[in-house]
């Protein structure tokens, strides 16, 4: 068995010790070149260390091991894994050839540009033309509100982050934040985008996990390899009924609320009145328009083993 290690912040290879006892693995430091270097990767941190290296996760398609060590960890938690145990517990049904290696869809994002800035070509005919630059997310992506407090949040400490730095941001960016006129449309299985939604909006979140932010169920019915986005979007409210929604994110009862509009897609295209951030799994990503897709089987995750989820196992 041949692992490669991914310190992210916070972390160090005295983490990796457990691990290393655990098998009679050799390992690396850092990424290999190629699939044919390692067996598996472990990446020590969270899910901004995870989507730092995404794309060349993606390229590898290496299995796997998320250590939960980061602020959010909510991919990890996502896959069973709550805890540095759990993590060695599937590192040691992985070695021992236990098949908890599981493949999951990605998100994808895609930043649009309008035909007119692309040089030499004129206003008329197609709306936009898709530049080269697109990003993988694995769990959840937004604009609006959503975007702003990740903004906020992304410059606390990390020990702050991981003790309710969300919530901590969410006061100084909901005093601040004017909902912006935002248009949503939806791939038909044509291919053609149709229009589903025009409307001043707080936050639009597209969802390949159930959770961000530590815990928040934004979008509590998405699942990782059903080949769709889970889409949440929070119209135009009052600013002290947004605030009085938050305890009920945590459950998935916000979904009941009449603001609040939850659909799936395969696709997406995001425009809005004037360029807005666009983060996901807490990293700025891009600024709309954009489209969002799913990147099916993309990533090759070793999960925990199924006997930690039966009834009366220990978490």
């Amino acid at each position: 068995m041949r692992a490669a290690a991914i310190f992210g912040m916070g972390s160090s290879t005295r983490d990796l010790r457990p691990f290393q006892d655990a098998s009679p693995a050799t390992w690396q430091i850092g990424l290999p070149a190629s699939d044919s270097e390692a067996d598996a990767l472990v990446i020590f941190g969270g899910d901004g260390t995870l989507h730092r290296h995404l794309a060349q996760l993606v390229r590898l398609h290496l299995p796997v091991l998320v250590v939960p060590r980061g602020s959010g960890n909510d991919f990890a938690r996502a896959l069973g894994i709550h805890n540095v145990r759990h993590s060695l517990a599937a590192w040691h049904q992985f070695c021992a050839g236990g098949g908890n290696r599981r493949d999951v869809d990605l998100g994808l994002i895609t930043q649009l540009a309008h035909e007119a800035e692309k040089p030499g070509a004129s206003p008329a005919g197609s709306s936009y033309w898709i530049p080269h630059n697109s990003h993988y997310f694995a769990c959840i992506g937004g604009i609006g509100l959503d975007a702003d407090v990740a903004r906020r949040a992304h410059d606390f400490p990390r020990w702050v982050r991981a003790h309710g730095g969300y919530l901590l941001a969410l006061p100084a960016a909901l005093a601040k934040f004017k909902p912006r006129e935002t248009t949503i449309l939806v791939s038909e299985q044509t291919g053609k985008f149709k229009p589903r939604y025009t409307q001043p909006t707080f936050l639009a979140t597209f969802a390949n996990t159930p959770a961000y932010g530590g815990g928040m169920r934004i979008a509590p019915r998405a699942q990782m390899d059903d080949g769709l986005l889970d889409v949440c979007v929070v119209r135009k409210l009052k600013k002290l009924k947004l605030l009085s929604l938050v305890p009920t994110v945590y459950f998935g009862r916000h979904l009941e609320i009449q603001e609040v509009d939850y659909f799936r897609a395969l696709r997406l295209r995001i425009e809005t009145e004037r360029p807005a951030n666009v983060f996901a799994d807490g990293e700025y990503v891009c600024r709309t328009p954009v489209e969002v897709g799913v990147a099916q089987n993309a990533l090759s995750v070793i999960v925990r083993p199924p006997a930690l989820h039966q009834p009366g196992a220990p978490s």
